[in-house]
């Protein structure tokens, strides 16, 4: 875990959804690998081919943009495919409840924070599969704001996912703090505006948070 910055008065809490509130390598590499699939299906190529093309150009868009790394949903959208596609694979496809398990002390941890503070998820995926996510965890109802893909047609890392979520919660962007496994995604725009931000390796560092924020 690294705390970037937390604000003085903190009244939100920004949550990244995939590997942040579980930790699973085997759904995150299979959500890759169905897209990845998907478009290698479409033109033609195997997997390996296709895995490789696309590592290419998440390179080549990191080159392009000082570095930052791109969402999957910014490299499928260089091969044309819109984002209601996008969204459509990824509501057909992607079934959480095969992978991940009811997490009681993650339940535990967000109930010590609702209290003091509104939570809510950003997510690069539809809001269909971040309630499917959120139920598999036994978390339904503790994140009532979800901001996803299909909210705004947009992934991050752009403002606008969470320029929704301040709407939503009518939170100033200097009181909440953005939490999430990969900085370039889910760090580097809220502390451009001006957000506390978190970066953890998955759900275990989710755990420690209420005696990290609690202290400050």
């Amino acid at each position: 875990m690294k705390v970037f910055h937390l604000p003085e008065t903190i009244g939100a809490l920004i949550f990244d959804m995939d590997l942040t509130l579980y930790t699973s390598p085997e759904y995150g590499k299979y959500q890759i690998d169905c897209l990845i699939g998907k478009i290698a299906e479409i033109r033609g190529l195997s997997f390996d081919e296709m895995n490789r093309e696309i590592d290419s150009k998440k390179k080549e868009w990191e080159r392009t943009h000082g570095g930052k790394k791109p969402s999957l949903s910014n490299i499928l959208a260089t091969y044309g495919i819109s984002m209601e596609e996008n969204i459509r694979w990824r509501e057909e496809i992607y079934e959480p409840e095969k992978f991940i398990k009811e997490d009681p002390r993650l339940r535990q941890t967000l109930e010590k924070l609702r209290g003091n503070f509104k939570l809510g998820v950003i997510t690069n995926n539809p809001v269909s599969v971040a309630r499917k996510t959120l139920a598999s965890l036994g978390v339904a109802g503790l994140l009532p704001v979800i901001v996803g893909l299909d909210t705004c047609m947009c992934p991050k890392p752009h403002e606008k996912p969470f320029l929704e979520f301040l709407r939503l919660t009518a939170c100033e962007s200097e009181n909440c703090v953005s939490i999430g496994d990969r900085y370039d995604i889910d760090l580097v725009i809220p502390l451009e505006m001006g957000m506390g931000a978190i970066l953890v390796d998955g759900v275990e560092d989710v755990y420690e948070l209420p005696d990290i924020i609690y202290k400050h």
